[in-house]
């Protein structure tokens, strides 16, 4: 029951994601990681994509990730396999991990966001989102011990230049 509950919400939270997509917020966030638990950001949560693109789930149709055309899409399958390498670590919720394996995979630095990995009072976060922008669309990732197996997808650019709604960490190392 928990796994359906967890579907459908995901289903929601990805109509959300796309439905906020075009609002602006303002710039992303450049300050100091004074973020909290990550959970005002919406999530990028939707099943897996593989190297071809299609759903590890198999009953949600289509993923942004199918339907996606130019570069964020033919690069999706590295980004993937570069989060799917990073879970398996010993890092697994670590935005720091992630951010610098993408960059080890040739993802710009300068495009990146992350949430923080520590909530407001100091708990380890439930999840962690992370993202590239490549030129309108972006590349999301979402990991942590709330969500299972690590989701990642394309979906559109903000009009404010990101690609997360909410509070983002600063990426200074």
């Amino acid at each position: 029951m928990p796994r359906l509950l967890g579907r459908s919400l995901a289903a929601l939270t990805l109509a959300a994601a796309l439905g906020l997509a075009g609002c602006t917020g303002g710039p992303p966030s450049t300050g100091q990681d004074t973020s909290g638990d990550g959970a005002s950001v919406p999530s990028a949560e939707t099943p897996s994509t593989d190297a071809a693109g299609s759903s590890s789930a198999g009953d949600v149709s289509p993923t942004p990730a199918a339907s996606a055309t130019g570069e964020a899409a033919q690069r999706l399958p590295l980004f993937s396999q570069t989060v799917a390498s990073v879970w398996a670590g010993p890092d697994p919720v670590s935005g720091r991990a992630y951010i610098d394996a993408l960059v080890s995979a040739g993802f710009d630095k300068a495009a990146m966001q992350v949430t923080a990995d520590r909530s407001t009072i100091g708990n380890a976060a439930e999840s962690i989102e992370f993202s590239v922008r490549l030129g309108d669309e972006c590349l999301v990732g979402q990991v942590g011990p709330s969500i299972g197996d690590p989701v990642t997808t394309v979906l559109p650019g903000l009009s404010s230049g990101g690609c997360l709604i909410g509070q983002t960490r600063a990426i200074d190392w």
